[in-house]
């Protein structure tokens, strides 16, 4: 049905996120191009609605899976970000003593091998897409992995996505992906990664 899905609003200011990310990226992250996502999946669904034929159904399913990968990837997102500790603003960058923090030493080291692990892997990406920290629902362990352009993480369980389509960081990092992926830890919200990962190790449906 056309309309059903909303632009989520933002659980902080667009300026929270400074210095590590700039007021003017957020904003038009925020109401320009996860709106654009917004908008043109509620407008394949009401095609789909309106489909009468396999064919016509089929030729849909490439906008359903990008604009539908593209929401639920960004309303993630903007969850796995807060303010800076580090800049007096809130809890961002902060992995507290817990199961998740234990679960990181376990599966990777360190937290500081984990950074470079997944720093490695999503600045390795070809072109646009996500990186993650999720959970294998059959090892139950924390792996890092990525997807293309906005496919959504189907085979984890998210804990921790980052965006690495340019729009994200260019008009501050520019091309330089290794820059803005160390800055991101700074305002990780590990308070919403701990929730993930006590309700993926549980079973709970997310």
């Amino acid at each position: 049905m056309s309309g059903q899905h909303t632009l989520p609003d933002l659980p902080y200011a667009y300026d929270a996120l400074e210095p590590y990310i700039s007021k003017q990226i957020m904003t038009l992250h925020h109401t320009k191009h996860h709106q654009a996502y917004v908008n043109a999946l509620n407008a394949a669904e009401a095609s789909y609605a309106r489909a009468t034929t396999p064919k016509e159904r089929i030729a849909l399913q490439a906008a359903l899976r990008f604009n539908g990968g593209g929401h639920i990837n960004h309303s993630l997102f903007w969850k796995n970000l807060a303010p800076s500790a580090s800049e007096g603003k809130g809890h961002g960058g902060v992995l507290k003593p817990g199961p998740l923090a234990d679960a990181i030493a376990a599966d990777f080291g360190s937290f500081e091998s984990l950074k470079t692990q997944f720093n490695t892997t999503t600045a390795g990406i070809q072109g646009s897409g996500w990186g993650w920290l999720g959970l294998n629902p059959t090892t139950r362990r924390l792996e890092i992995t990525t997807t293309a352009n906005q496919d959504p993480l189907l085979t984890h369980v998210p804990i921790i996505g980052v965006d690495i389509w340019e729009h994200a960081f260019y008009l501050q990092y520019l091309n330089v992906k290794v820059d803005y992926l160390n800055a991101i830890w700074s305002v990780i919200n590990f308070e919403e990664a701990e929730k993930r990962y006590a309700e993926a190790i549980s079973g709970s449906k997310l």
